[in-house]
């Protein structure tokens, strides 16, 4: 529970004045004797004190005084330091403009005094008086009464007081009510700038001195240019006594400036220059902006190179100005023997170019590279290499053709590199034409009774395999055929390169006694044929020894062979209608010497005393057989022949010995109708028990288009593609 303090004085007569002191933040006054009749002559004067930064409120719950003109007998009077608030006497009831009803007076300060003081008389017995009294607090942030002591920027009032901040970017001044910027370390290091009074256009903060300094390399004169809203506070009579200000220059100083007059252009010579703002703890002014420029002595004019330009062109060039040389297109810069795309040179302080303006030299492609197999023929004059120029490349027709299939056109381009509109900077290769002799292979119309002799050139894939081990003893020694794939690959029977074992073991021959002829015609001229040693060779793992499944086989020549009329090699399936396999009726030729006797020594087969069935090289044509009727065929035979899904057979019902020319891992060519070429769908394998040439025995042919994958695995070239890597 609170308890009010409330003061009054007994009834009895005073004859003095009594001066009470109240400082609490509440209490009640009451007039002496207060609730009867006051007494006369008497006079008491309370003194209300609160804390600073709180006002005193003062209000009445009852009065009850004796009215007269101005209050002259009774009555109450409220005072702050020196100056009336209120005169107060009547009676509520009737003198309601005398007494103060619900009125609340309210202090200036934290100081009010109330003095009750009645005369002679108080016949009609008034009752005096109660009145209570609190603290409230001042609002300073609303009131800002005394500009001196409000907030630049913001103001917070709390109960007894108030505090100020600031915005960002400012700090609070020791006044704690002014706001002032940090702004003594501004440094500018660049040609062109703008500097401006903190919150510029609007009024710049108090009690601030800012530094701005501007450094630049030395050769650089500075420049400033003062904006037209300038506004720094004066004196009419003093110069720039508040606010001003000032530059300094090295041993100059320039200002102080102040007022709405702008300092204008001013040319400070220097490369370094500090500039100083005042202000003090008073004024709202706009304040300025300025900006600057740097200039050095100029250069000389500078002319671009023939071919070339400069960027930027200007009229006038001066210190630190910079200039990139560049070329047209086409041409490169040329600097102390080296080329580059652009020359950066620059305007020193002593007015010279830091380097002599190189010149611009036309790209040049040089010397195009060689193609293998293939030649370059130039396109324009004199044999020029130079940008814009044209060559063409071309394969060695008809033995190689270009791989892929383009123009061969290539440009020297603006960066010196041979380009085509194809293959951009990549060239083409040369590969090997397969499948199309020189000279055309007779129709295949009528069946040759016998075998007819081939023309040189006819079957330039032909290879004569030639084995001989002269460390066994007797020796060893036997030959077959085969077709030549590329520049290094020829394409066998399994069967020709085997190891002759007594048991059922697959091992190749040693390659080193492996030879390869290419281009023979004659077996007893030997001046046109191509030999060859052997780098590997490669028999399918699965050879079956048995059934001659799988009879097939790779031999990579130790040197490539060089294409000619008489040596190039066949193709292999490749379209899907190739790798379906021949079909029956189709027909075929086979190519051979019909070498029967295999104990032969390599001198035999090479002189013109071969013991072959013909010394020139023949072909003869034969019909592929369907495959259920050549199995058919051996099936009913004795002995264990079997023809499997990787084989197909060849031959006339009537047999005949042409059925026997062939030479064991020969290739059966078929023409592909559409492309015209040659294409290896079969190699010679094996026959049956009868005589060769008896009625209702077909060769058996591998079939090569089962095993392309195979061949593209071993060699690692592809055939199905347009663009074959040999």
């Amino acid at each position: 529970m609170r308890y009010f303090l409330v003061w009054s004085l007994c009834a009895f007569h005073l004859v003095k004045t009594d001066t009470i002191e109240l400082s609490d933040m509440f209490g009640e006054i009451q007039s002496p004797n207060y609730p009867d009749s006051y007494p006369s002559d008497s006079e008491v004067t309370w003194n209300i004190s609160v804390p600073d930064g709180f006002r005193v409120k003062l209000y009445f719950m009852h009065f009850d005084l004796e009215s007269s003109y101005l209050c002259e007998y009774d009555f109450v009077k409220v005072e702050s330091e020196d100056q009336v608030l209120a005169n107060f006497c009547g009676r509520e009831a009737t003198d309601t403009e005398q007494t103060p009803g619900q009125q609340a007076i309210v202090s200036p300060g934290s100081f009010m005094s109330l003095t009750f003081r009645s005369d002679f008389s108080n016949e009609e017995r008034f009752t005096g008086f109660d009145a209570h009294y609190t603290a409230v607090d001042i609002d300073e942030c609303l009131e800002k009464s005394d500009e001196e002591l409000a907030c630049d920027h913001h103001c917070h009032n709390y109960i007894g007081g108030y505090y100020c901040s600031c915005r960002f970017g400012y700090i609070l001044h020791s006044d704690n009510r002014t706001c002032k910027v940090e702004c003594s370390d501004n440094l500018f290091t660049q040609r062109n700038g703008v500097i401006n009074s903190p919150d510029f256009p609007n009024s710049y903060p108090k009690s601030s001195d800012c530094l701005y300094r501007i450094e630049l390399e030395e050769g650089f004169f500075i420049t400033l240019e003062f904006n037209d809203n300038f506004d720094i506070e004066d004196h009419p009579e003093v110069t720039c006594p508040y606010d001003y200000i000032k530059i300094k220059a090295g041993r100059q100083e320039f200002g102080p400036f102040c007022g709405e007059k702008s300092p204008g252009h001013i040319e400070t010579k220097s490369n370094s220059i500090q500039i100083l703002f005042h202000s003090d703890n008073s004024g709202e002014n706009g304040g300025w902006k300025l900006s600057y420029t740097a200039i050095g002595d100029p250069c000389p004019l500078v002319e671009p190179p023939p071919h070339g330009k400069i960027e930027p062109s200007q009229a006038t060039y001066t210190f630190k100005d910079q200039v990139v040389v560049s070329c047209n297109t086409g041409y490169n810069i040329l600097k102390d023997g080296v080329e580059s795309e652009t020359f950066q040179i620059e305007c020193m302080k002593d007015g010279l170019w830091s380097n002599k303006v190189p010149i611009c030299k036309i790209a040049d492609c040089k010397a195009p590279r060689e193609l293998d197999h293939g030649f370059v023929t130039f396109s324009t004059q004199h044999n020029l290499t130079t940008y814009q120029s044209a060559i063409q490349y071309s394969c060695q027709h008809p033995y190689y053709e270009m791989v892929p299939n383009v123009t061969g056109t290539y440009t020297c381009d603006a960066r010196g590199l041979w380009r085509s509109a194809e293959l951009g900077t990549r060239l083409p290769s040369c590969q090997p034409v397969c499948g199309r002799p020189t000279r055309s292979l007779p129709t295949l119309i009528k069946r040759i009774i016998g075998g007819r002799n081939a023309e040189p050139g006819f079957f330039p894939w032909q290879a004569l395999i030639v084995v001989e081990d002269t460390s066994r003893v007797p020796n060893d020694r036997w030959f077959g055929s085969g077709a030549l794939l590329s520049e290094s690959w020829v394409l066998t029977a399994a069967h020709v390169l085997r190891s002759q074992r007594r048991d059922n073991t697959i091992i190749p021959v040693s390659k080193e006694h492996v030879t390869i002829y290419l281009g023979l015609h004659d077996v007893r001229n030997k001046v046109d044929a191509v030999n060859r040693t052997v780098e590997k060779i490669v028999l399918h793992k699965a050879f079956d020894i048995q059934n001659y499944n799988h009879d097939i086989a790779l031999v990579k020549l130790k040197e490539k062979v060089t294409l000619g009329p008489h040596v190039m090699p066949i193709c292999l399936p490749q379209y899907e209608h190739e790798l379906e396999g021949p079909q029956p009726n189709t027909l075929g030729l086979v190519a051979g010497w019909g070498i029967s006797n295999p104990n032969i020594t390599v001198d035999e087969v090479i002189s013109s005393g071969m013991r072959t069935l013909s010394d020139v090289l023949q072909y003869v044509k034969l019909p592929v057989v369907l495959h259920a009727e050549c199995k058919m065929s051996y099936e009913s035979r004795s002995g264990n022949y079997s023809v499997t899904e990787n084989m197909f057979c060849a031959g006339y019902y009537e047999g005949g010995k042409d059925t026997c020319l062939g030479d064991s891992g020969g290739a059966f060519v078929i023409q592909d109708l559409e492309s015209r070429r040659w294409v290896a769908q079969g190699l010679v394998s094996w026959g049956g028990p009868e005589e060769c040439g008896s009625k209702q025995v077909y060769g058996v042919y591998t079939k090569v288009s089962n095993y392309v994958d195979w061949l593209q695995e071993k060699t690692g070239w592809t055939f199905r593609g347009v663009e074959r890597n040999r």
